[in-house]
């Protein structure tokens, strides 16, 4: 395993060590509390800066400032108008795409290779939603009653949003979240995670930029336990769109009994990631080892209970754990760097807990399982990439999302017993099949409980398809025209016309 060497780091002109206030109604603001916290770079250590830390009384704030634009000036806004801040905010995203990545990799550690890939990602769903805005309509519906009576249905904003996102991908979650905001003529309150708030401060800058009125975009950075809860259970919040564990969905799920809110869920994953012995294993290995590996495997979607075909299992993970050995893992800033550090201390002691469950509960590590800190690495969180091999599917590291470079890599015989045994989860949000057997590849993507299916590929996304869960792992979808669905009411309308 390569190691990168330290490099020489630039000040970050938004993560400079300075403070950072929140965004309410158009102003940056201190929090009510006068409390900030600090974000730290994850690969060094270093601080980026200190933010102001919102609570329930800002998060009061900045809903009354969203309903008050909600139903104000805001709901006269055309949706041409609508799509061209979105274009506008596109354009502004584009111009300054490459501080954008290095703000993601600088507070939350990917490589820069990884943040500067989601380019088509981060602007295609911005003018994905920007051509949805002028999209949304209703129906003419032919009714049975007797007489003459016109029905028809309207589709209109359900009203004030809070948007609560993980640190896992600040850029792409935060469009992820206004974006269908904006495009259905909702408002929307965005709490990033305390780990990683500096991107979606950033965008909150972008978005006054692109004309978009105040108090339709606010962002209140802070804790979940504090303005994360507040967020959730808030009376004047007309939906939550949440992205995290499944632990904290169901949280939200109780908090939204109040005013019975809208709610959409994506949540955690353990993932089966399939390899037949008929697979392209020249493909499948570095498939199926980035499926887990990238982003040093905080993805919910990651793909990590590898089920390999017994005659080919020995070879094939040998294979990836091979190839998980050769990966650069150090500072994400390195051009070079292919893995970078954990997010914080509590996902290191996590993962940590984790590698030393699996080796005592009898699973092998081909390769990693443990931590790295030598030399420019001491000061980072990162782990090796790890191949677990002799994993059952009653271990823990077989059945728990651990959110780290860990495979836990199973063997099967039988491929009927198989589709039982991928099955065999709480969670269903992706799933990979390995296959150039066409039949087998549909017979087996239709039997998956899963939202996702990705077929000799993994991880592959686009604005246009629809992203969600299955069970556990959630409700609701991002992306797609059914995404822009969970931000609107349908409205039924009766005319008697004689």
């Amino acid at each position: 395993m390569a190691v990168s060497q330290a490099i020489p780091i630039t000040r970050h002109p938004y993560a400079d060590g300075s403070y950072k206030k929140m965004l309410i109604d158009g102003k940056w603001v201190d929090a009510a509390s006068g409390k900030k916290f600090e974000t730290h770079n994850p690969a060094t250590g270093e601080l980026l800066a200190s933010v102001a830390e919102g609570d329930a009384e800002d998060i009061n704030r900045a809903v009354a400032a969203a309903r008050r634009a909600f139903e104000g000036p805001w709901s006269k806004v055309k949706p041409f108008e609508r799509q061209n801040m979105l274009l506008k905010l596109a354009e502004l995203v584009e111009a300054n795409f490459e501080e954008l990545s290095q703000l993601d990799t600088l507070d939350m550690g990917a490589p820069i290779s990884r943040t500067r890939g989601n380019r088509l990602r981060a602007l295609g769903m911005l003018r994905y939603y920007a051509g949805q805005a002028t999209a949304i309509h209703g129906e003419t519906i032919e009714n049975s009653l007797p007489g003459e009576i016109f029905s028809y249905t309207l589709k209109e904003p359900i009203g004030v949003v809070g948007a609560i996102i993980p640190w896992n991908g600040p850029l792409t979650a935060s469009i992820w979240k206004i974006g269908p905001a904006i495009a259905t003529g909702c408002t929307v309150v965005l709490k990033p995670a305390e780990e990683s708030p500096l991107t979606s401060l950033r965008i909150g800058e972008l978005c006054m930029e692109a004309g978009i009125p105040p108090g339709v975009v606010n962002v209140v950075p802070g804790y979940g336990e504090t303005a994360g809860a507040a967020l959730a259970s808030h009376p004047d919040v007309d939906k939550v769109a949440f992205t995290g564990s499944h632990v904290t969905g169901q949280s939200i799920i109780r908090a939204s009994a109040g005013n019975l809110k809208r709610v959409s869920l994506e949540l955690g994953g353990k993932s089966p990631d399939i390899v037949f012995a008929d697979a392209d294993l020249d493909a499948a290995v570095p498939g199926a080892a980035m499926a887990v590996f990238a982003n040093s495997g905080q993805i919910c979607s990651a793909g990590t209970r590898l089920f390999v075909e017994q005659k080919v299992y020995d070879e094939f993970v040998g294979r990836v754990a091979e190839f998980g050995r050769k990966l650069q893992v150090g500072n994400g800033l390195d051009p070079n760097t292919q893995i970078g550090p954990l997010v914080s201390q509590q996902q290191m002691d996590r993962v940590s807990g984790y590698l030393d469950i699996g080796q005592k509960e009898g699973a092998k590590a081909l390769a990693g399982g443990g931590r790295l800190t030598e030399g420019a690495l001491s000061k980072g969180y990162f782990v090796q990439p790890t191949v677990f091999a002799n994993v059952q599917d009653n271990m823990r590291i077989a059945q728990e999302e651990i959110f780290g470079p860990v495979i836990s890599a199973i063997s099967f015989k039988d491929p009927d017993e198989l589709i039982k045994r991928a099955n065999a989860t709480t969670f269903g949000l992706g799933s990979g099949v390995w296959t150039t057997n066409v039949s087998k590849a549909h017979q087996v993507a239709k039997a998956l409980r899963a939202g996702s299916v990705w077929v000799n590929c993994y991880q592959a996304m686009d604005p246009a398809v629809p992203f969600g869960g299955y069970k556990m792992s959630g409700y609701g979808r991002e992306s797609g025209k059914q995404h822009v669905e969970e931000y609107l009411n349908v409205k039924a309308v009766w005319i008697k016309t004689g």
